[in-house]
């Protein structure tokens, strides 16, 4: 029977409940004895969001830095190394780069032919995988047509199209229908291992494997226009108490949580978005498998990782509460793997933790150079790679300004005014033709830098003055959110602000050693900028929750009871970053219409974008201070001459770090 056929039964087996399965016969190969001992590699990807390629389709130009196509040689060459090996992704795979949101808005495959990615990844012989949160962006009946499968859902065709080759499990999202899962909860796999027995002597068996996958919970808050009463969500706890029974009885040696989500250690919620560490605790789980916070785990070796400190969390050898796990970085960056060390005991089996360990290799070696791509990647996908490159190269426009986040973190709008005029132009014009009776109340908008230097130097925005594509409005806006109106008083404005305000450390004027201005653990996203005629100061000399002050709307002091209207979009409308509490009858509308294409129409027919009317509106500034020591931040290396021609003062370039990113320092006492 040869190797491909044996994929083919293991992925039909994979994708019935575990109820509906038949117990192991027998396992075929040499008989196993207690003490016998092997090593089993599992290997992981996550947050791939389709970054096929080591390519920026916003700049039009290689980026070696990510890509699925040099993951490809880190697998092939661990493959090369460890003789028992397994390939898992934990989700956030179909969405993210302008090629995924050709094939899924512009030219869809039909229902005989797979995306790009997942044929990448059968190419790549994955073995399994679960669903993230962005999966469900692009709405249920195309997911339910690209992973080929049968969800019940209200709008979705039964047909069961062309999905990936290997299985995907998800027990913690169910539909509305029928009350069943949308996928197969749990699943196993059946894998030749060679083991040692106690006497030395070499030998074949198998070893079963048994997976459970898990997505965020708040995803019907933040998809809540593609999910609302089609789908449920539960737990990651309780899911895994509901199914790892039936699991478990079904012979298998080891369970394996797929999960899209990170670690944290707060108190536990069934709604919680990075349950894992209590996940961890659940006798019926022996390994995790993390994404969603696009970090590495474990983290060796840096002291400011955020698991470094979190109790139970070894952060060297990969181990929470006990259980090996690892987090394989993002975008292509890193693959994850576990070395589990295996022993035979009682029948089955079992980790031996002190032969376990947990690691993340980077596509990024220690001199700065990446590993080489996979040529076969790039093959595969050559065809809508090219395609997509046609697509965004569309023109839309022009500017007199390049529009950039290198230093939005101190005060540049540049990248984000656009968003807000678009957004606001929108609302405004909505307001009017349907309620009238609001054509008074103020329309404000918020917008957030998406790429400020998280993944690196190249991981900004940045389109240079000229001619304008879709390209660059895809870069502008990277995610696809449809636009939302709510209706906000004068405190929730405030609020929504100090939540913002929250991007930033504590400064303590009298510390003489340098003070990083921005908190790294809060992300670029969660920075909404708000425009539309307010005006404010931060104080970030006091604590978050106390920075905002003298907040103003044309000029005056903004009553607690003032009605605004705010254009944002359908994940903060749903409560998404907690920036407003996920109330329904706050949401003005919620339009059809994706963010992107607001700002693409509104460009077309704005047509020449000039940096004093559309890019120079600075709605907030830091409250003056005098520091002893240098306040710093980090971007992109060179870019001080930029920061002088949009007109900001007091910054100058102090240190030139590795990577491309350098450390630069404001004087706080003179205001931007």
């Amino acid at each position: 029977m040869n190797d491909r056929f044996c994929r083919a039964i293991l992925i039909a087996a994979l994708l019935l409940p575990v109820a509906a399965c038949t117990t192991n016969p027998g396992r075929p190969g040499a008989q196993v004895t207690e003490g016998s001992r092997a090593r089993l590699v599992l290997m992981e990807t996550t947050d791939l969001h389709s970054n096929i390629r080591s390519y920026d389709y916003y700049k039009l130009s290689a980026d070696p830095s990510l890509g699925l196509e040099r993951t490809a040689t880190l697998i092939r060459q661990a493959r090369a190394e460890f003789p028992n090996t397994l390939l898992f992704d934990a989700g956030d795979t179909i969405q993210g780069t302008a090629l995924a949101d050709y094939q899924a808005l512009v030219n869809p495959p039909d229902c005989k032919h797979k995306l790009a990615i997942h044929a990448v990844m059968d190419a790549l012989g994955y073995d399994g995988g679960t669903i993230g949160n962005h999966e469900f962006n692009y709405g249920l009946p195309f997911l339910a047509q690209v992973t080929g499968q049968n969800m019940n859902v209200d709008g979705v065709s039964a047909q069961r199209c062309k999905g990936p080759d290997f299985p995907l499990v998800l027990a913690n999202v169910f539909s509305a229908r029928d009350g069943n899962p949308l996928y197969a909860p749990t699943g196993w796999i059946d894998r030749d291992l060679e083991f040692v027995d106690a006497d030395g002597k070499a030998g074949m068996t198998q070893i079963r494997i048994g997976l459970i996958g898990f997505a965020p919970p708040p995803i019907t808050l933040w998809d809540r226009r593609n999910l609302e009463g089609k789908v449920l969500t539960r737990g990651v706890v309780e899911s895994a108490r509901q199914f790892l029974p039936a699991l478990r009885s079904q012979d298998v040696d080891l369970v394996v949580a797929l999960s899209h989500g990170g670690l944290d250690a707060s108190p536990y919620s069934d709604t919680m978005e990075n349950a894992n560490w209590y996940l961890s605790q659940e006798p019926g789980i022996d390994v995790l498998m993390l994404g969603h916070s696009h970090a590495v785990f474990p983290d060796p070796g840096n002291p400011k990782s955020r698991f470094a400190d979190m109790p139970q969390v070894d952060n060297q050898r990969g181990f929470v509460n006990g259980k090996p796990a690892v987090m394989g970085s993002f975008w292509g960056k890193g693959l994850g793997l576990i070395e589990l060390g295996l022993v035979f005991r009682a029948g089955h089996w079992q980790i031996d933790a002190d032969t376990t360990h947990s690691e993340v290799r980077m596509i990024r070696n220690a001199d700065g150079s990446f590993v080489e791509p996979d040529a076969e990647v790039a093959r595969l996908v050559e065809d809508v790679h090219q395609a997509t490159i046609d697509y965004v190269g569309t023109p839309i426009g022009d500017s007199d300004f390049a529009m950039t986040t290198y230093f939005t973190a101190v005060g540049d709008v540049s990248a984000i005014q656009p968003i807000n005029m678009a957004q606001r132009a929108y609302v405004e014009a909505y307001v009017d033709s349907n309620f009238p009776q609001l054509s008074e109340v103020p329309v404000l908008s918020a917008a957030a830098p998406f790429k400020a230097g998280f993944g690196g130097a190249t991981d900004f925005t940045d389109v240079a003055a000229g001619n304008l594509a879709i390209r660059n409005a895809a870069d502008l806006y990277l995610y696809p959110n449809t636009l939302s109106a709510v209706r906000i008083n004068g405190s929730e404005l405030k609020a929504w602000l100090e939540k913002s305000a929250r991007f930033f450390n504590r400064i303590d004027p009298a510390l003489a050693t340098p003070q990083e201005l921005v908190n790294r653990k809060t992300p670029s996203y969660n920075f909404d900028v708000i425009q539309g005629g307010i005006r404010f100061g931060i104080d970030i000399s006091k604590a978050a929750g106390s920075r905002i002050v003298d907040l103003r709307f044309a000029g005056k002091p903004v009553a607690a009871d003032q009605e605004f209207i705010l254009a944002t979009n359908n994940y903060r409308a749903s409560g998404g970053g907690n920036f407003l509490d996920p109330d329904s009858s706050r949401v003005l509308f919620h339009s059809p219409d994706m963010n992107r294409d607001v700002l693409i129409n509104w460009i077309k027919q704005e047509k020449h974008l000039r940096l004093q009317d559309h890019g120079s509106d600075r709605p907030w500034h830091f409250v003056s201070m005098k520091t002893v020591g240098p306040i710093t931040f980090r971007t992109a290396s060179a870019k001080l001459d930029l920061a002088k021609k949009i007109g900001l003062n007091g910054i100058k370039q102090i240190s030139m770090d590795e990577a491309g990113m350098s450390t630069y320092a404001i004087d706080l006492s003179t205001r931007p």
